[in-house]
């Protein structure tokens, strides 16, 4: 079999890439313990063993089928004709990544950077399903994610799809912009957490027979905090990783992209702390989390595009729309989300994708033209809105359609009594934490 080309990078460069990229787990352990943390005690270690399994999972399908759907731009793709323009619309890669050169390449470090994207992007439904949603149901939910959806969206804006078309077909801006995965990673992974709370349904005892929420507390606020730190440190890596490798990015400009990334989520996290603080008297810990990550969310699709006073806009922005969104989610539509998946990643990462076509500044250190007329930049603004429609209208639908067909085929959910029992001592057999765990239900009415 002849080999798939090799696209090269300066070994100075690669070197970087990789270091950035193998720091990108950081935010996966981040997300795990904030959605054990905010969880019940009772299913501490079934949280922990899932985000392992999804990992796994979404690793290994991503390797069997995942790049051959997603690729990278200029290579093998099904295209077709329209208006006399060549839309790009899926990869035509083999599968079990045959044939790829790893040495010295930067299709290599796209493909291990991918890996542990599309694992991160699995990780978030797990927040939204906590404390009730089946192992094996994950896994099986996870090997959708990462072996269509995922792939799918991902070659739009990455692997020279449609969305990334934009621009050489139509004039709007740049194309569709993501540099570190505002979309492709948090807003994917925020609206399948979306339609997992919808198939699964709240709680039991969350919602009381006068249809109002109960309190249900997070079990472990030091698990949450501290992975808001190993969070930052994976966003790091993955946003500069992503500017190189998907937007061009020289990798001087990395320290920048990361004070893009540092002031968005301080900004965002203060936002929270300042906002509770004056709503209801004492700054609420849980939420302040969530907007963190919500600032992370926003920060990574104009990373490399915007300047730090505008990354700090776009993190105020962000903590105060999770906030807003938590309670809009929780109290007006009766989601439940026990780790604010919804509105940290998918609220977060829309609004990343439309600050980006509203501060985005294009530099002359980067390899693009020197300047951008202001038509061109009105463009972008609009190319970022039919990216997000495109999230909403069609993969929203789509994802939510593959998990309401698997359940129909695998129940998602567990049966009551091994809610009430607890996921670690029903699926596992073992608690957390044995010497202080109760299997009681705490809060709300059944």
């Amino acid at each position: 079999m002849t080999p798939l080309p090799s696209v090269a990078l300066p070994d100075n460069t690669a070197l970087l890439c990789s270091f950035f990229v193998l720091l990108v787990p950081f935010a996966a352990g981040g997300i795990a313990l904030i959605n054990t943390g905010l969880g019940r005690s009772r299913s501490a270690a079934h949280s922990m063993l899932s985000s392992l399994c999804v990992i796994a999972v979404a690793a290994v399908v991503y390797f069997v089928c995942g790049f051959a759907w997603q690729g990278l731009a200029g290579r093998p793709a099904h295209i077709f004709l329209y208006a006399g323009r060549e839309w790009n619309w899926l990869a035509a890669e083999p599968f079990f990544l045959r044939g790829l050169r790893v040495e010295d390449s930067a299709t290599a470090l796209v493909v291990l950077l991918q890996m542990f994207s599309v694992g991160l992007a699995a990780l978030i439904p797990l927040g939204s399903g906590a404390d009730r949603w089946r192992l094996g149901a994950m896994c099986a939910s996870t090997a959708l994610l990462a072996g269509w959806t995922y792939p799918l969206f991902a070659h739009w804006v990455w692997g020279g799809g449609w969305l990334a078309q934009l621009g050489s077909n139509y004039g709007l801006g740049r194309g569709f912009l993501d540099a570190g995965g505002s979309g492709t990673i948090q807003s994917l992974g925020g609206l399948s957490a979306l339609a997992i709370a919808w198939i699964l349904g709240p709680r039991r005892g969350k919602y009381g027979r006068n249809g109002l929420p109960a309190a249900v507390p997070g079990h472990n606020s030091v698990l949450v905090l501290f992975g808001c730190v190993l969070a930052l440190v994976g966003w790091s890596g993955l946003n500069i990783a992503g500017a190189i490798l998907f937007a061009g990015s020289e990798p001087a400009r990395a320290p920048s992209i990361a004070i893009n990334t540092i002031l968005a989520a301080a900004a965002a996290g203060m936002a929270v702390v300042l906002l509770t603080r004056f709503r209801f008297g004492k700054p609420d810990a849980s939420l302040t989390a969530n907007g963190w990550v919500g600032g992370l969310a926003a920060s990574s699709a104009g990373c490399a595009f915007v300047t730090p006073v505008s990354a700090v806009l776009i993190g105020l922005m962000a903590g105060v729309l999770v906030v807003f969104a938590i309670e809009l989610l929780e109290w007006r539509l009766t989601v439940d989300d026990p780790g604010g998946s919804i509105a940290a990643h998918a609220v977060g990462g829309l609004w990343g994708l439309l600050a980006l076509g509203i501060f985005a500044r294009f530099p002359n250190q980067m390899p693009y033209s020197n300047s951008v007329p202001q038509s061109g930049m009105s463009g972008q603004w609009l190319a970022q809105l039919l990216g997000i429609a495109t999230l909403l209208g069609l993969i929203l639908p789509l994802i939510y359609l593959l998990n309401w067909l698997l359940n129909r085929v695998y129940r998602q959910r567990v049966p009551a009594e091994g809610e009430g029992q607890g996921m670690d001592l029903h699926e596992l057999g073992a608690d957390a934490y044995p010497e202080f765990a109760t299997h009681t239900d705490d809060y709300g009415q059944h």
